[in-house]
């Protein structure tokens, strides 16, 4: 070993603020790019945008016009009603009841004492807090407290202000404008017997049969566990699709939704800077326009990968647009990023967040990526979706009355369809299809 200075060439990835840029928009959704380019403008003085909304909505009046029926005339816009745009406003939980609340005939302390019995309820409509713990809290009688929670319990939905599940279900019932005695009995003393199936000692004990437990578990399906979820809550997020794919003269075509982005165009107020300008702000106006060209550039090229990545995804998936009933074949993100020619790492930011509308409804683009079943000389087998589709076959087909078990659908699966499974996998997909055990299926009239 020994000091010195030597020349050595080495290779390295350098990650450049222009390259983490155009990573992180191509898995970007189009609304958040959307969102991304109207920062950049705030940010960037030479960058113009012009809105495409104005086009989309000539597009689609222009659309709605084609489709009316011949012999209606033409749309009158200015039938419209001032209050299809007013804005709505969510009114929470609490709010909603103390409206109820006013409409009662309460005197002042009454009313107080309710408002705090509202206030004390969870998102679910339950009450979060013990009832002796309300009254002392308030400084109530038995008589006071248990009339107050009358009160909040006679509100609006049914099940408001119960402190249990088997309380909420019974208010809903006796709540019912033809009330069930039965049920009403079952729900109040026999609710952890028909909640674990136990079916033949409520038979028994009540003197009646498996069919009239049935029904009265049939009825208790249809209540709302969650009477207060009903009420406010979050405004619904509408899903913005990326691509479109759909049947044009005959052919499945890709139509990217580059109509929801703003245009990007030179500030022209600063052509004269960049050209003829010298100094500082020449120099910044420079350095701005590079930004805004690579930005351009960046957005091209993810346009460019999400169209390749959706041609491949159809090119390995058509059977499934094509046919009413088709099922998704195996695909991963490996083969379709060595079709295209890029790393499986940018299929991976190129599918995510982003959603295709079809001819089969809005879908991921992730959910066109699954796995498959291999067979047992690890050859691949059909893919875990139709496995699933004929899974949910044989279970809408069986007999009620004697639901199969997951060793038998496997059976049959392999007997029908020539499709190989272990009951372990049947198992786990009839969880993911929400489908209950042969036991809950199993039915009795």
């Amino acid at each position: 070993m020994e000091f010195g200075l030597f020349q050595q060439q080495t290779t390295s990835l350098v990650m450049t603020n222009e390259l983490r840029q155009a990573i992180s928009l191509l898995q970007y959704s189009t609304v958040d790019l959307a969102a991304f380019i109207e920062e950049q403008a705030l940010e960037n003085p030479l960058i113009e945008l012009k809105d495409r909304s104005d086009r989309v909505l000539s597009e689609h009046i222009r659309m709605m016009r084609e489709e009316r029926p011949e012999g209606e005339g033409t749309l009158d816009w200015s039938q419209s009603s001032p209050f299809d745009y007013l804005h709505v406003e969510r009114l929470n939980l609490s709010d909603y009841l103390i409206q109820q609340a006013r409409d009662l005939p309460l005197n002042k302390n009454e009313f107080e004492w309710l408002c705090y019995f509202i206030y004390s309820l969870r998102d679910d409509g339950y009450l979060s807090r013990s009832l002796h713990s309300l009254q002392a809290d308030l400084g109530l009688t038995d008589q006071e407290a248990e009339k107050t929670l009358y009160h909040l319990q006679h509100l609006e939905p049914a099940g408001i202000g119960a402190r249990s599940l088997q309380e909420c279900l019974l208010l809903q019932l006796q709540r019912k404008k033809q009330r069930d005695p039965l049920a009403e009995t079952i729900v109040e003393h026999y609710m952890e017997l028909l909640a674990e199936k136990r079916w033949k000692m409520i038979a028994d004990d009540l003197q009646i049969s498996l069919a009239d437990v049935q029904r009265v578990y049939d009825c208790i399906q249809q209540l709302d566990p969650r009477p207060g979820s009903q009420i406010g809550g979050e405004p619904t997020n509408y899903l913005v699709p990326d691509v479109t794919i759909d049947w044009v003269e005959g052919e499945l075509t890709i139509l990217l939704q580059d109509d929801y982005l703003p245009k990007i165009t030179l500030n022209r107020q600063y052509q004269t800077l960049l050209t003829d300008g010298e100094g500082e702000a020449a120099q910044y106006a420079k350095e701005k326009y590079h930004q805004m060209q690579w930005l351009v550039k960046s957005i091209q090229q993810r346009q460019q990968t999400l169209l390749k990545v959706t041609e491949a995804i159809l090119r390995k998936q058509r059977a499934f647009f094509e046919e009413k009933e088709g099922a998704l074949q195996p695909l991963t993100l490996r083969e379709v990023a060595e079709e295209i020619g890029v790393h499986e790492s940018t299929v991976s930011r190129a599918t995510t967040n982003k959603y295709a509308q079809t001819p089969r409804g809005l879908l991921e683009l992730k959910s066109f990526f699954v796995s498959s079943i291999s067979s047992r000389f690890g050859e691949k087998g059909p893919s875990s979706d139709s496995v699933k589709k004929l899974v949910r076959k044989l279970v809408e087909e069986e007999n009620k009355a004697k639901p199969l078990s997951d060793q038998k659908i496997a059976h049959l699966l392999k007997d029908q369809y020539n499709v190989e499974a272990s009951r372990r996998v049947i198992a786990k997909y009839r969880d993911e299809l929400g489908i209950p055990s042969s036991t809950k299926r199993k039915r009795y009239g």
